[in-house]
């Protein structure tokens, strides 16, 4: 096959595979509008969102789950992206928000907000989203040695991380217990509290940090290439790195923000799109469906999986995430990698 047709068959991959998983989103949506206390059914469901419920169905549909729905697949998307970025730009699968302390810083502004502070609402995401973007910056300064190495930066993230981590549990020590609980929910991830005031400010960040992305991604394409290549063909690399990074950490910090850092969503996402999509990019389109199928779909099995309680979505998606990045270091140090 001619290298013409092997880019024309990697698209048109790409592109039934965003189908199917646009699909599959839409059907998991569907799914968490429908089940719950009170079930309602798809048809009924999908005559409510054209306003033709009955005030049942719309304060049920409309009111209670549409918000949280919603919210789900713009965390997802979030997520899902931000871990494409990182992982594609610093070519380390570890580069999730996850594990390089950016939903740490994320949870430590959160967690001042909450038990220093006693705000709550859009005080609390204000605070996660500072806390994420102060990190990044903090991460970003530490790790250049004329320049930013990817390894380099997972290690310095890291070990923000671990500091951020201890911080987070010191305020949680010494603070009232109304606090701590309020705290300790918002940490684990839940889209308990999900509402139209929250999803707002999620939706606008999307719609302007989603094209940003787009358009940043024949940069990510060519700086996997590795950055003598990417100079070559024209990319301006330290500028393109930082712009990316910046939107990765926007990303991250809007979708903590409105639900908590929400466990390994980024880190599971990114290489699951990668893997569907083929072509060995950074899949962003594959990527972001995954992380919104992904947190449709936890949270829908958190709340109503019978025989089991109800649990925050970042239960969930912690427990399936952590026995994948203990084998994603175990791999890493069998490839020579793990330092």
């Amino acid at each position: 096959m001619t290298p013409r047709g092997v880019v024309g068959a990697v698209r048109r991959r790409a592109r039934l595979v965003a189908l199917v998983l646009a699909l599959v989103v839409a059907g998991a949506f569907l799914l968490a509008l429908s089940v719950g206390t009170a079930f309602v059914s798809v048809p009924d469901v999908l005559s409510t969102l054209a306003g033709q419920g009955s005030d049942d169905t719309n304060y049920i549909v409309l009111d209670r789950r549409l918000p949280r729905a919603l919210t789900a697949v713009g965390v997802g998307i979030g997520f899902g992206l931000s871990g494409a970025i990182l992982q594609s730009l610093l070519g380390n699968p570890l580069a999730s928000p996850d594990v390089i302390g950016i939903s740490a810083g994320a949870g430590t502004g959160a967690v001042v907000a909450i038990v220093v502070f006693g705000l709550s609402g859009p005080g609390v995401a204000g605070a996660a989203l500072a806390g994420a973007l102060g990190t990044a910056l903090a991460m970003y300064l530490l790790a250049w040695r004329d320049g930013v190495t990817g390894y380099r930066l997972v290690l310095v993230g890291i070990g923000l991380a671990a500091i951020l981590l201890s911080v987070t549990s010191y305020l949680m020590t010494r603070s009232q217990v109304t606090s701590a609980q309020s705290a300790l929910v918002w940490l684990t991830g839940s889209l308990n509290n999900s509402a139209w005031a929250k999803l707002t400010p999620l939706a606008v960040a999307l719609a302007v940090l989603a094209p940003l992305t787009v358009a940043g991604s024949r940069a990510l394409d060519l700086i996997g290439f590795g950055d003598d290549t990417a100079s070559g063909l024209g990319v301006p690399v330290r500028r393109a790195r930082f712009g990316l990074l910046l939107c990765a950490v926007a990303l991250a910090g809007t979708a903590t923000a409105a639900a908590g850092p929400i466990a390994f969503v980024a880190l599971l996402a990114a290489p699951i799109g990668r893997r569907l999509a083929g072509g060995g990019g950074p899949a962003l389109l594959a990527s972001a469906l995954v992380g919104a199928a992904i947190v449709v779909l936890a949270d829908v099995a958190a709340q109503h999986t019978p025989g089991l309680p109800q649990v925050p979505v970042g239960v969930l998606t912690g427990a399936i995430g952590a026995p994948y990045l203990l084998v994603l270091l175990a791999r890493t140090n069998r490839g020579g990698h793990g330092g």
